[in-house]
């Protein structure tokens, strides 16, 4: 499964050392091309073992350097395409791997599926018990909500929180232990994003 892949070396994080704070355009061309090497192609490698392992991760993106926020030269990101709106995502950065599954930027169509699918009796309280479940696996759920209750429904409704969210993100860190320098680092990847299946899973079929 992780073959071609063997994790991010020790020096990748001296590489992101020296692109502390806003570099200047002649650090950046310095360090483009250890970054290249040490930073975004063990991403690539990771990426593409994990889709070995299971199709459904093949659709994916990482970033490159010219795409890269000035604020942003630090991290490395990739996401993993699920659905419209609805994608898998991995951060590398000091603090080793973080990886999510967001649903956001959605039109206005999509937030008022989500939030039929919320309020049902039926899979509303499906997304709940998901949700807590990954909450004691140790993610964090969070989005961007309206300050107000929603109009439509009670105040007092079981899932008024929920109610109120235009985007769902479930995000964990994993840290930043040896693993992250060998091919094991594709398997830990692996399972959060099995954890996050069912996730995805209501998602699909009530949102996207």
């Amino acid at each position: 499964m992780t073959a071609g892949f063997d994790g991010w070396p020790r020096s990748a994080f001296d590489v992101l050392l020296q692109l502390e704070g806003e570099p200047s355009a002649e650090v950046r061309r310095a360090c483009r091309r250890e970054r290249e090497e040490l930073v975004r192609r063990p991403m690539i490698g990771l990426l593409n073992a994990v889709a070995d392992a299971d199709p459904e991760y093949e659709d994916f993106a990482v970033w490159g350097y010219g795409d890269v926020l000035l604020d942003a030269w630090q991290r490395q990101r990739a996401i993993v395409r699920l659905a419209r709106n609805l994608e898998l995502g991995v951060r590398f950065d000091l603090d080793g791997l973080e990886v999510g599954l967001a649903w956001w930027y959605a039109p206005s169509t999509q937030i008022e599926r989500y939030r039929a699918a919320t309020a049902d009796p039926g899979s509303g309280p499906q997304l709940v018990a998901i949700l807590r479940n990954l909450e004691r696996h140790g993610f964090a759920i969070t989005g961007d909500q309206l300050k107000r209750p929603l109009r439509g429904h009670p105040t007092d409704h079981p899932r008024a929180d929920l109610l109120r969210h235009r985007s769902l993100i479930a995000s964990r860190p994993l840290g930043c232990e040896d693993w992250l320098h060998t091919p094991a680092a594709a398997n830990q990847v692996l399972t959060t994003f099995h954890q996050l299946r069912p996730l995805a899973r209501w998602l699909v079929k009530h949102v996207s």
